[in-house]
């Protein structure tokens, strides 16, 4: 806004503050009259008193003074001798005059000091809300992303203005250029200059700091360094609008007292300590996870070749009579089974880290995928007493059926692995609201209040059967996951420790989609 546009909308609410206070006065000198009618009073000019106060403590010193002023020449026009005259004659209405203005000006003064400590004070707490929200989404930041973006939030509601921060690594200004978000390519180039130790760029710098860069459609960009000492708060970019040069030095200068008071708070917090740590847990994740990707697919081929001798061993007619040599070739089979287990779930942990789940949908039919599901598991439920209940009229899902077995495969492994032999585990099916829900009862160890809330973690396994039971601590975490990619849901109930435990898969049904299907099969 440019400061003739400032003065004229000052003089309009001015000139309308000075039109309520006549209102004021009018009212004021209506109630005189009525009140001289009912009670036979000669005067009431004290009463005038009234839009002096309010005047004052409303609109300030002009508008109260205004109100002192018309007061009295009210009073006199209407109520003093001569009547219907300026002409102050009587003492009394010069005391008068005297006492309203001292009072407007008493009042406003104190009022104005009122409001605009009142100003201050709805400001701190604004600044401490917006500073305590800021706090929170650092608590719950994970990663440099996470960070960076809780401080462009935190700056744009302190500026009211558009702010764009750009973390110090090159791809962060590459994103922003490929995701078009906004930003003139002048006040990009601008800001990979500065972010990487270049200050030049287009535009000028001034005393205030930072670069300005005329942008698209006559806006300017100041951009300069979150913090000069702390490269790792990043760079931003933020909107100056179309202001002149002197009100561009003016929001210069309040950014900079910004980014001061921003800067000091983030040092207090330790954000750039929690942004080294937050960057150092992102590239230990990626090498994990390329560690446990490359590790895994080298076990891949020697196992292969364990478990195909395995098998040719334990049909060997040599070794059919020879039990004690059938018996250790089975547990070397069993065995290697058992890791090339682990392994498939260090690779799907691998896969879901990196790249995520991208899920095959096609319709599927539930019965079928349970009754692969359980051949599957075939061996693994010798020594349990398995039940398998599927209605008849079960609707078609669209999912990734393979996605979906496996995670019923990782289910049932944990139910077995969690329950005594000779146990039963309850398999079931049924349509309810929409939903398709695949159900896994156990009679074994159950959960604790504490392992509920854990359970779908990656690599956390219940400290109550840690040293008992062997495991990674990824079977229901990739489960959970290879059911969230297919639009579902996995839910874990228990009634206590020891009570057995019931995991349901909750899928989504489009029914709607069904008839076509059929139609489709009937042509």
């Amino acid at each position: 806004m440019t400061q003739k546009s400032a003065l004229i909308s000052s003089l309009r609410e001015q000139a309308l503050n000075l039109l309520m206070t006549l209102g004021l006065i009018a009212v004021v000198t209506l109630a005189l009259y009525g009140i001289i009618l009912v009670t036979g009073l000669t005067h009431g000019s004290a009463l005038y008193l009234i839009p002096v106060l309010i005047a004052a403590a409303r609109w300030g010193v002009p508008a109260a003074v205004f109100a002192a002023v018309c007061g009295i020449l009210a009073s006199a026009f209407f109520f003093f001798e001569p009547l219907y005259s300026f002409q102050i004659k009587d003492p009394h209405e010069v005391f008068n005059l005297v006492l309203f203005t001292f009072t407007a000006v008493v009042v406003g003064q104190l009022a104005t000091r009122l409001k605009r400590q009142l100003g201050l004070a709805r400001q701190r707490e604004i600044d401490l809300s917006d500073l305590y929200a800021f706090s929170r989404r650092l608590a719950v930041a994970f990663d440099v992303s996470d960070i960076h973006a809780a401080i462009e939030d935190h700056l744009a509601a302190v500026m009211q203005r558009k702010v764009i921060l750009f973390g110090p690594q090159r791809d962060a200004t590459a994103a922003a250029r490929r995701g078009g978000a906004g930003v003139p390519g002048a006040v990009l180039d601008t800001v990979e200059n500065m972010a990487f130790g270049h200050e030049s760029g287009t535009g000028h710098t001034s005393a205030a700091g930072g670069t300005a860069v005329a942008g698209e459609g006559g806006d300017v960009w100041l951009v300069r360094a979150v913090s000069p000492t702390r490269r790792e708060f990043g760079v931003i970019a933020v909107n100056l609008g179309r202001a002149s040069p002197a009100n561009q030095d003016m929001l210069r200068a309040r950014v900079d007292a910004v980014l001061a008071d921003a800067t000091a708070t983030l040092d207090r917090l330790g954000v750039a300590h929690a942004i080294s740590e937050a960057r150092m847990r992102a590239q230990t994740d990626v090498l994990r996870d390329a560690l446990i990707g490359s590790v895994s697919h080298e076990l891949r081929t020697p196992l292969a070749s364990i478990l195909g001798a395995a098998t040719v061993l334990i049909a060997a007619p040599a070794l059919k009579d020879e039990k004690n040599l059938k018996a250790l070739v089975q547990g070397v089979h069993e065995e290697a089974l058992r890791l090339n287990g682990d392994i498939q779930n260090l690779l799907d942990a691998s896969r879901i880290s990196s790249d995520g789940v991208k899920p095959h949908l096609e319709w599927a039919d539930p019965a079928d995928i349970l009754h692969s599901t359980l051949r599957r598991c075939e061996r693994r439920l010798a020594d349990r007493a398995v039940s398998l209940d599927t209605p008849q009229d079960l609707p078609l899902v669209r999912i990734d059926a393979v996605l979906v077995q496996q995670a019923l495969v990782q289910i049932i492994d944990n139910a077995v692995k969690y329950s005594q032999p000779g146990s039963r585990i309850a398999i079931g099916a049924q349509a309810r609201d929409g939903r398709l829900l695949l159900s896994v009862r156990d009679e074994g160890a159950g959960l604790s209040n504490a392992e509920k809330t854990t359970i779908f973690e990656r690599f956390v396994r219940g400290e109550r059967l840690a040293a008992t039971t062997s495991g990674s601590g990824l079977g229901l975490w990739i489960a959970s996951a290879f059911v969230t990619a297919n639009g579902g849901k996995l839910n874990a109930v228990s009634d206590g420790p020891g009570l057995g435990t019931t995991l349901t898969v909750e899928l989504p049904v489009t029914q709607t989609a069904v008839p076509q299907l059929e139609g489709d099969a009937d042509e």
